[in-house]
């Protein structure tokens, strides 16, 4: 098959100097001090989605029904976009995971994994605290359980599932029924085993409580860092004020971080209770907005405390999940948002496919009328939707913006979504780098303008693996991890991409989920880490398929 780099992949970056070419400043306006002022050329992190875990062995599986449910983006759709699956320490029951993981990825979601214990022939029993039965992987064993999840890693593409991510074990600190990692120990794992992993990202720690700890001595040792992709953590009974992670924000460039479990506030029986399943919203907003997660996933998808009840329906909860995951879509990313504007009035905003999308809850027992402010960039309209006591998801009517503002009545107890569509300002500012021109190509060629794109050529990737496009030039003002987003067309499937900067490979991977047609466009954005200066930027393909690329946009946080 032809696979088709096409025309005007364009590199954009928003350093000092290109925003103040291409940034037409919002129009000034005195802003009272409770106005929540959302700046859309601040980029925060990028999004990766939100999801739920399956878990056929402990409470049997969804039906055909339940993962349409829980991973479609329909009406009463979860939208959900991530799905965490279990490794079986018996390889035998691994093709339990098959069915949901293959819709899941039909639907446009990503799929990765996370064991409780490995085979038993793994395993031995001590002394922990008085508690001679604990468990721990055998020293001996170390590459053996390397070996293991990287077979279910092949058992799942051999079953049409890659994995996008499979971690090293889930709570290695809070493991009284299932395998402890002391934080030696699992620094001893990632620095000399877990490179052995292929296929798929690697995942860690997984504290149950992100506890530092655990994960301070990965980011603190080159090699060990160098073996994890994604630092994955839960939240269970977690202090807001312990969110923030200054040092992966130091060491962490591009890496991912996900918060992987949690249900909050409780387990309670009933997941419909009001303003209780409030505060599933006001916990995902902390987890994206103070610790800076790129994912947010539940415990259960299916339980009488998850965000799917166990007759299939939606719950509070999983309303209050889905005014994020039906609108913060893959790739989106959160820009800066005044967080607190008013007393129980939390916020957060995020921008994406051309659209600004701001989550606002207010937990206050009575209703506030909220201004919003959109800076550097425009839109006319916002839609909404509100979940309260009496409604889940409720459209409202749409919201006129006059000289970037619009006020807003916050429900008392409530979660509304508002969803501006947008146009001009600062979205796709900065300086533009042709595919056609000034690149080096491999395996590629100029063609002609292809019928899913209006502009005047592209660039044909030849059927090969390790087909290329590359700039040499590419000017970052300062040093630090900038976002490249790629607006793409994908008939079918998943395809992925290595991007290399400055001749290191910095992302392994990256999978491009089907938009639907060759002429249906979709984005994606991805961090990488880049240089003060001018930087080479490479894109090679992993396969002999490939997505059909237009933009690609570099800016800085």
């Amino acid at each position: 098959m032809i696979l088709r780099l096409k025309r005007s992949i364009s590199v954009i970056l928003a350093s000092l100097l290109a925003l103040s070419l291409f940034i037409v400043p919002a129009p000034a306006r005195t802003s009272a001090a409770t106005d929540v002022i959302v700046n859309l050329s601040s980029e925060k992190q990028l999004i990766r989605g939100f999801g739920g875990m399956n878990h056929p062995a402990w409470i049997g599986d969804l039906t055909a029904s339940q993962r349409d449910t829980a991973f479609g983006n329909g009406q009463n759709q979860l939208g959900f976009s991530i799905l965490r699956i279990y490794v079986d320490p018996n390889p035998n029951n691994w093709h339990r995971e098959v069915a949901t993981a293959q819709r899941a990825l039909q639907l446009g979601a990503i799929v990765f994994a996370s064991p409780w214990n490995p085979p038993n022939d793994m395993i031995e029993t001590f002394n922990r605290n008085g508690d001679t039965n604990a468990k721990r992987l055998r020293y001996d064993k170390y590459a053996a359980y390397a070996q293991h999840l990287n077979d279910f890693v092949t058992y799942m593409k051999n079953n049409n599932v890659d994995l996008y991510a499979i971690s090293v074990q889930n709570e290695p600190d809070y493991a009284h029924d299932w395998t402890w990692w002391t934080p030696q120990e699992m620094l001893r794992f990632m620095k000399e085993n877990a490179g052995s992993i292929q296929g798929t990202r690697v995942m860690a720690p997984e504290s149950f409580s992100y506890l530092k700890n655990m994960s301070d001595p990965i980011l603190n040792d080159p090699q060990a860092l160098a073996n994890m992709d994604i630092l994955g953590a839960h939240t269970y009974g977690t202090q807001f004020n312990n969110f923030p992670y200054p040092l992966f924000k130091q060491k962490g460039a591009g890496k991912e971080l996900w918060m992987t479990e949690v249900y909050y506030p409780n387990s309670s029986s009933s997941a419909d209770l009001w303003p209780e399943a409030l505060d599933v919203a006001y916990h995902i907003h902390h987890n994206l907005a103070d610790a800076e997660f790129q994912a947010y996933l539940w415990w259960y998808i299916r339980r009488s405390y998850g965000p799917m009840k166990e007759d299939g329906t939606i719950s509070k909860r999983g309303y209050s999940m889905a005014h994020y995951s039906k609108f913060i879509r893959p790739g989106y990313v959160r820009v800066d948002a005044t967080k607190n504007p008013e007393t129980n009035v939390f916020t957060s905003a995020y921008k994406g496919d051309n659209k600004a999308v701001i989550v606002a809850v207010n937990r206050s027992d009575s209703a506030v009328s909220q201004n919003f402010v959109l800076q550097n960039g425009n839109a006319s309209t916002a839609a909404s939707w509100v979940t309260d006591a009496t409604r889940n998801l409720a459209a409202g009517a749409a919201l006129q913006i006059s000289n970037g503002a619009f006020t807003a009545q916050l429900p008392p107890r409530s979660v509304t979504t508002f969803v501006a569509d947008l146009s001009g300002g600062g979205s796709n500012s900065g300086t533009t780098y042709e595919a056609e021109t000034g690149t080096s190509l491999t395996s590629a060629t100029v063609e002609t303008t292809h019928s899913g794109y209006s502009g005047n050529g592209y660039v044909d990737f030849q059927a090969s693996t390790d087909a290329a496009i590359q700039w040499n030039n590419i000017y970052c003002a300062t040093t630090g991890t900038k976002n490249i987003k790629f607006r793409y067309a994908l008939a079918s499937g998943t395809r992925n991409l290595d991007v290399y900067v400055n001749g290191v490979k910095v992302i392994s991977n990256a999978a491009f989920s089907a938009t639907g047609s060759w002429s249906a466009w979709g984005e994606k954005t991805i961090q990488v880490p880049m240089n003060a200066g001018n930087n080479s930027l490479r894109v090679v393909t992993t396969g002999t398929e490939g997505p059909n690329i237009d933009n690609v946009n570099v800016t800085a946080n």
